[in-house]
């Protein structure tokens, strides 16, 4: 079950009050605080989680120019103690000597196991950091301020944790929840215009993948998220973040229901992983052409109507984000080397692939009967190399 309500803080004039949604967990669970001006008054919300006034903030070069001296500030007025550690910005960063020096460093500062380690970055931040305090000490509390769109509707909610292999994106990792998630809207107008349109791409995923009036709504108000328009990206957001939790919660594990979460991902991660990992093709880039490419699969195998491939497609390409494989890291891409790579991907079972695919815009299912040999014809028809 997943409950939102308002949160009473000490807002800037004229913002609107901070929601909060629970992602229901047992003993796990925790807050996402949704609102403005929430970096500021960080200290306030944090104060009452730690055991003793210590704490460690995890970040990336980028946001640290940006916004680490307004948490710093807030974390001093709190009376927390602290200290931060600065990986170089971007997906190379999540790797296994990153992670190896960042454990060295947050030993060094004599972490405990009920102190909290605070991952303010994007997605990058929020995994390494994440899976840093997963295995550390055989495991410590963390926080997480997503500072990308895409952290706050996606990868910051829900646990999951990981660093990159050279096989695949994300296949070493762990769950592990946070203790809270703080998802500032205000701290979203310094991301480029591609980072908000790559955060976008997530959000359009669910409602694609199981709300179609959330869907219908984007349609009409994707240009005002998309402008940092106040009301409409906090709609998007808490809306983001209670169909996450909603899933996360039954069935945190990824054992059935979660995988859905994965819509675009299979395809995408593929593409991803033959551009580098690097700023060629941004994650959401790679999920949004990944989404299009499973509802026109999904048309192509009879599941689904193609006019819902054609919509998706088209309100993502209204938005700016890749709709053909000639947009997608400007280059062409083996057919087989695609392949292989999505035979990588973590939800392949019993050796087989699996596909998140779509009956209809806002109904998804877990296919299971995705051969090679069906993916190869039509991935030479969307434009792969054969």
């Amino acid at each position: 079950m997943t409950e939102t309500t308002k949160t009473s803080s000490t807002q800037k004039p004229g913002a609107p009050e901070p929601e909060t949604v629970r992602v229901a967990l047992g003993p796990r669970s925790y807050d996402i605080v949704i609102g403005a001006d929430l970096l500021s008054q960080a200290g306030a919300y944090i104060a009452p989680l730690l055991p003793r006034p210590k704490s460690v903030i995890v970040t990336d070069t980028n946001v640290a120019k940006a916004h680490l001296k307004t948490l710093q500030t807030s974390l001093e007025a709190a009376g927390i103690e602290q200290a931060h550690y600065v990986v170089p910005a971007g997906e190379a960063s999540k790797n296994f000597s990153q992670l190896e020096q960042l454990c060295d460093w947050l030993l060094s500062q004599k972490i405990e196991r009920e102190d909290c380690v605070i991952a303010l970055g994007g997605g990058v931040i929020g995994d390494l950091t994440g899976f840093a305090a997963a295995i550390l000490r055989r495991g410590t509390r963390f926080i997480q301020i997503p500072t990308t769109l895409l952290a706050q509707v996606d990868s910051s909610i829900g646990g999951k944790t990981a660093v990159n292999s050279s096989l695949g994106k994300n296949l070493i990792g762990a769950f592990h929840q946070p203790d809270l998630v703080l998802a500032d809207m205000d701290v979203l107008k310094t991301l480029p215009e591609r980072e908000l349109r790559a955060g976008y791409a997530e959000i359009v995923k669910y409602g694609a993948l199981g709300d179609i009036e959330f869907f219908d709504w984007l349609e009409t108000n994707g240009q005002k998220v998309l402008a940092l328009d106040t009301k409409s990206v906090a709609h998007a957001v808490a809306q983001s973040c209670r169909a996450k939790a909603a899933i996360v919660a039954r069935d945190e594990r990824e054992a059935g229901e979660r995988a859905l979460l994965n819509l675009g991902h299979t395809f995408g991660h593929a593409f991803e992983k033959i551009t580098g990992y690097g700023d060629a093709l941004l994650h959401g880039e790679a999920v949004a052409y990944g989404m299009v490419l499973a509802f026109a699969f999904s048309a192509h195998r009879g599941d689904c109507d193609g006019s819902d491939a054609t919509r998706l497609r088209a309100h993502l390409e209204a938005c700016g984000l890749p709709a053909t494989m000639a947009q997608v890291g400007n280059g062409a891409f083996d057919v087989d080397a695609l392949i292989d790579a999505m035979g990588q991907d973590k939800k392949v079972k019993a050796g087989k692939m699996r596909f998140i695919l779509a009956r209809a815009l806002g109904d998804t299912y877990i296919a299971e009967d995705v051969s090679a040999e069906a993916l190869h014809p039509f991935l030479i028809a969307q434009g792969a190399r054969p």
